[in-house]
């Protein structure tokens, strides 16, 4: 392994797969084997997010989705909050960049955002100081295809 492969992530956001360098994506590839291996185990967690705390933020339903993000989290032993649209301000009239901006005042190491518009995760970005994962958008990316078998 290069020590440039080996090397610490260099993003702050993870908005989607185009952008990536060959390198990254690679990284990325050898991280979920590792993953793999962790959940293979008696003991699924490792100590990579210890006292982080990350946000899943999700607009749209997705089972799949965010359990893997809830679940990954855990894992990594991160503190996860999940805020779900439905029992949140947003139904109350609170728009999404207000809602971005309370969820931000609690100072949170990376908040997970799904979506239903393209695109979104761009103008958060500029918003946030914090990083922000692209946990899907509309028909641009979509973070968790479910697997065929057989």
């Amino acid at each position: 392994m290069t020590s440039e492969r080996s090397s610490a992530w260099k993003r702050r956001h993870l908005l989607g797969m185009e952008g990536l360098n060959r390198t990254e994506i690679e990284q990325l590839l050898e991280t979920s084997v590792s993953m793999r291996e962790v959940n293979r185990r008696d003991i699924k967690k490792v100590p990579t997010l210890r006292g982080k705390t990350v946000i899943n933020l999700f607009y749209e339903n997705s089972t799949r989705t965010r359990g893997s993000f809830e679940l990954a989290g855990k894992r990594m032993s991160a503190d996860v909050i999940n805020v779900s649209v439905a029992t949140s301000s947003v139904k109350k009239g609170e728009t999404l960049i207000d809602t971005v901006a309370t969820l931000h005042a609690m100072n949170p190491d990376a908040v997970v955002i799904r979506h239903a518009e393209s695109g979104i995760h761009e103008l958060l970005a500029r918003e946030l100081d914090t990083s922000l994962i692209n946990a899907g958008d509309g028909r641009h990316e979509q973070a968790n295809q479910p697997v065929k078998r057989g």
